[in-house]
């Protein structure tokens, strides 16, 4: 069987690695080893992250939309059960835009929740 050395192979999978180290710190760009791993943690940092940023989005919103609906006399699981009631079929994120963009909007929406709640 014939000997296999991988020169540009192995020569091009390295400069992927280290391309994509590019920016670290020290060793870390430098070196394939040490890039390969710090590649690795970051990769698995930014796939991780995705996932917590679409968490930490709707916290906000939830805050944004709970203030709005406090200043329109509502707590916030009211507000929303009144809009679950009353058919208003708006998520949290177009709500949160609602309450910080155009208040007036979102007290009339919050005066159609209260008035489901009610009824």
């Amino acid at each position: 069987m014939s000997r296999v050395r991988r020169g540009t192979k192995r020569r091009q999978r390295r400069a992927k690695v280290l391309e994509r180290a590019k920016g670290f710190r020290g060793a870390k760009s430098r070196n394939y080893r040490t890039a390969k791993e710090a590649v690795e943690k970051a990769l698995s940092y930014s796939y991780r992250d995705r996932r917590t940023r679409k968490r930490d989005m709707r916290s906000l919103w939830i805050i944004r939309i709970k203030a709005a609906a406090l200043a329109n006399g509502l707590s916030y699981s009211r507000f929303m059960n009144g809009l679950k009631k009353g058919n208003i079929l708006l998520d949290r994120k177009i709500l949160a835009e609602l309450a910080a963009g155009a208040p007036d909007v979102f007290s009339r929406i919050a005066q159609k929740a209260k008035d489901a709640s009610v009824a």
